[in-house]
C-alpha cells in the first residue's frame, strides 16, 4: 500500500460517510467530487478559478493526454501538475473507458487494446503496464487500474467475460505500478448490474490490494434506477477502511443518491459540458439560459449563490451572452455550475458530521421538485 496515501471515516449517517483522504499533495474532503480536466484543462476555467469552488481534486485522462501532447512530453515539462499549473491532488483513469468507445477503432485481446487514434489515425496499443507507464510519467497522485467496461445493456456473459479480463488486467496493473511512496493505486470493480458478478469481483480486487476501490461499469446506459440498485449493495463488498470511487457520475440526484449509498468519490464532465451549452444547475433543478424568458430578468442566476456568475451578473446578461455565444457565458456557467456541486457536496459532508443526511436530502429534492423560479 502507499505510504503518505491514507483515508480515515469520520462520521456515518446510514451508509453515508465523510473523511478525508491523505496525500502528500494536500487532503481530499469526501465525499468529493472531482472536476474534469480532460486534456490539462476544465474547460473555460483557470486552474485557481476551479480551487476557489472547493475543488481539493481533479481528474485528467489517460487517453487523451498519451495522444496529445504525449505523456511522455508531459514528464520532459516537470509532469501533469505543474504543465497545467494545479498544484493539488490529481487522478487520473486508466484510459479504459475511452477506448473501449471507439468501437471499429479498436481490437481488444489478452494483451490489451489496440486502437487508432480519433484525431489522426495513428496506431497505438494500451495494456495494463502502458497505462501504469503513462500515469507514472504524468506523475497522477491516484492512479486507477486499466480495465474494460463494455456498455450496457449486455448479456451477463459479456459482463462476465469483461470482468473477469478486467481483474486479470487488475494483477498486471498493480505489478507493473509497483512500489510509488506518495502514489495510490485504485482497482476497479465491474459486473454490470449482476450482483454476483459484483461480488466475484470485489473478492478478486481485495485478494489482490490496493490503495482504493472504484466502482466502475456503471452511469454507461443502465438507468438510474438500476444504478441505485447495484449501489444498495456494491459499496459493502468494498474495504470499509478504504476509499469508494463512483466513476463517471452524474447529475445531482445521481451524486446524492450515491452518497446515501456509502461512496465517497464521483466525477462528471457534467457541470463544465453544461455551462458550455448554456445550461446552469441550482438547488432547483436545471436551467437553460437560452431561453426567452431570461432575457429581461434583473435577478441573479440563483439567489444566495456566492459565485463570479450570481454575485455580478443578472440573468438577462447570461442570457445575451450565451445566445450571442460569447466566450463569457461559457467561463460563467461553468463557474458557477463547478461552484453549485461544491456547495453541495459541502452540505453533503456537514449533514452527514451532524447527522441529518435524511433532512438534508429531503430538503434537496423538495427545492428540485419547485423548480425553477418563474420570472419577473
Amino acid at each position: 500500500m502507499a505510504t503518505g496515501f491514507g483515508f480515515t471515516v469520520a462520521a456515518t449517517d446510514g451508509a453515508a460517510r465523510t473523511g478525508v483522504i491523505r496525500t502528500p499533495r494536500g487532503e481530499i474532503r469526501t465525499p468529493a467530487f472531482m472536476p474534469v480536466g480532460t486534456a490539462a484543462t476544465v474547460k473555460a476555467m483557470l486552474p485557481e478559478s476551479v480551487a476557489a469552488t472547493g475543488a481539493d481534486i481533479l481528474l485528467g485522462n489517460t487517453y487523451h493526454l498519451m495522444l496529445r501532447p504525449t505523456a511522455e512530453r508531459i514528464a520532459a515539462l516537470g509532469g501533469l501538475h505543474r504543465f497545467m499549473n494545479w498544484h493539488r491532488p490529481i487522478l487520473t483513469d486508466s484510459g479504459g473507458f475511452q477506448v473501449m468507445s471507439l468501437g471499429p477503432l479498436r481490437k481488444l485481446t489478452e494483451e490489451g487494446v489496440r486502437f487508432s487514434s480519433h484525431l489522426d489515425g495513428s496506431r497505438h496499443m494500451l495494456t495494463p503496464e502502458r497505462s501504469m507507464e503513462i500515469q507514472r510519467l504524468l506523475g497522477s497522485d491516484i492512479v486507477m487500474c486499466f480495465d474494460e467496461c463494455p456498455a450496457l445493456p449486455a448479456t451477463e456473459a459479456e459482463v462476465a467475460r469483461a470482468m473477469r479480463l478486467s481483474m486479470r488486467w487488475a494483477q498486471r496493473s498493480r505489478d507493473a505500478f509497483g512500489d510509488r511512496p506518495g502514489h495510490a493505486l485504485f482497482g476497479i470493480m465491474q459486473g454490470g448490474v449482476t450482483r454476483e458478478l459484483r461480488e466475484e469481483s470485489a473478492e478478486a480486487l481485495k485478494s489482490i490490494g490496493f490503495d482504493g476501490y472504484a466502482v466502475g461499469g456503471l452511469a454507461v446506459g443502465e438507468g438510474q434506477e438500476a444504478m441505485f440498485g447495484v449501489l444498495d449493495y456494491a459499496p459493502g463488498f468494498l474495504p470499509a477502511d478504504k476509499p469508494r470511487y463512483l466513476m463517471g457520475v452524474g447529475k445531482p440526484d445521481d451524486i446524492v443518491g450515491a452518497v446515501e449509498r456509502g461512496i465517497d468519490m464521483m466525477d462528471c464532465v457534467l457541470p463544465s459540458r453544461s455551462g458550455r451549452t448554456g445550461q446552469a444547475w441550482t438547488a432547483r433543478g436545471q436551467v437553460n439560459l437560452r431561453n426567452a424568458r431570461h432575457k429581461d430578468d434583473p435577478r441573479p442566476l440563483e439567489d444566495g449563490c456566492q459565485c463570479p456568475a450570481c454575485r455580478g451578473y443578472s440573468r438577462a446578461y447570461l442570457h445575451h451572452v450565451v445566445k450571442a455565444d460569447e466566450i463569457i457565458g461559457s467561463m460563467l456557467l461553468t463557474w458557477h455550475n463547478l461552484h453549485y456541486y461544491q456547495v453541495l457536496m459541502q452540505g453533503l459532508r456537514n449533514a452527514i458530521a451532524a447527522g441529518s443526511l435524511a433532512a438534508f436530502v429531503a430538503g434537496f429534492h423538495a427545492l428540485r421538485a419547485e423548480g425553477d423560479v418563474e420570472p419577473l
